[in-house]
């Protein structure tokens, strides 16, 4: 079977002119390109100060599209997300102002301090990719990635999302503290003027690497994998792993299974390979696993976080042996 080589497609540039302002972050930034291909969505958690909003950004302007940002407070209204109906007195007609969500990269800063009309409000154009403003419905520019950040400092102010709009989320990364030698490197690029990121890839070259991602074979045995893996996250003991009951109250959803599969893809994809490894999708299993686990309150008495028992899951599920031929 022949793979693609990754220069024939400028999506590995996109990422290494990025990379000319960021710092590490390297799990991020091919997450980020992983949800841009699958069509998905991020939540992002981590402390202030890592980068993430400048991640987004360079991104943004890596490919050519559009980015906004909107500092998600309690005070927020749909309006503000979406836009609004303004009446123009001089013309004595109104208009609608469309809001900040239209836009190729959206970052969604401190999603969780947002009353639940806004992010129902979000929900709709993270899964519709549409805005409906009094009787017109109006499309979201294409294509269109949500990156949300939640802060696991404080919870003052806050309002935890549902799980129904977690669920809506293709993966969720925990960005980390860098490593010294890292900061080292942010404290001295901060020392002078930033440059930049060039222009690599238009959105519409994105839409046909997208295209092109679906055409990466999935073997059935691949299938058969994420579903397995997901089903043990709703039944542990099926695999042996009975001591693991009591901490799950709800497993993850379909939804886990096809962001397993999908996200397996952009990643082979992404790594120059017409093809899906068992590798691929392993990889990927705790950003898209961790939170769609409902823990019970013995998990949390116990310290017993989604990423431990995504692991037991990983380690107890047998991963396929696929034979790989001429197609």
């Amino acid at each position: 079977m022949a793979s693609t080589n990754p220069s024939d497609h400028p999506l590995e540039q996109v990422l290494f002119e990025v990379k000319r302002t960021i710092v590490g972050q390297d799990v991020l930034l091919e997450r980020m390109a992983v949800a841009l291909i699958a069509d998905g969505h991020l939540l992002v958690e981590g402390v202030p100060g890592l980068a993430k909003t400048l991640a987004v950004r360079s991104l943004a302007a890596a490919m050519a599209g559009s980015f906004q940002r909107v500092q998600f407070t309690p005070d927020l209204v749909p309006a503000d997300l979406v836009g609004t109906r303004v009446y123009h007195q001089h013309s004595g007609e109104f208009r609608t102002e469309l809001g900040p969500v239209f836009a190729n990269l959206l970052l969604a800063d401190e999603i969780n301090r947002a009353p639940a009309k806004v992010q129902s409000a979000l929900l709709e154009v993270m899964q519709e990719h549409q805005v409906t403003i009094g009787r017109e419905t109006f499309k979201v520019p294409e294509p269109f990635l949500v990156m949300a950040t939640e802060n696991p400092i404080e919870s003052e102010g806050t309002y935890p999302l549902p799980e129904a709009q977690v669920d809506r989320f293709m993966m969720k990364v925990i960005v980390d503290y860098p490593a010294p030698a890292e900061e080292q490197a942010i404290v001295a690029r901060a020392l002078r003027p930033p440059e930049p990121p060039q222009p690599m890839v238009t959105p519409e070259g994105l839409i046909a690497m997208r295209a092109r991602a679906q055409q990466v074979y999935v073997d059935p045995a691949i299938v058969d994998y994420a579903v397995r893996l997901v089903g043990v996250t709703r039944s542990p003991a099926t695999a042996g792993l009975g001591d693991l009951e009591r901490y799950v109250t709800y497993g993850a959803s379909p939804r886990a299974s096809i962001a397993l599969v999908t996200g397996a893809r952009a990643l082979a994809f992404l790594r120059g390979r017409d093809y899906v490894l068992p590798h691929d999708l392993a990889e990927l299993a705790l950003d898209v696993l961790r939170h769609r686990l409902v823990l019970s309150y013995e998990a949390l008495a116990d310290d017993v976080d989604p990423d431990t028992i995504i692991t037991r899951v990983l380690g107890a599920v047998r991963a396929p042996d696929v034979v790989l031929q001429n197609r």
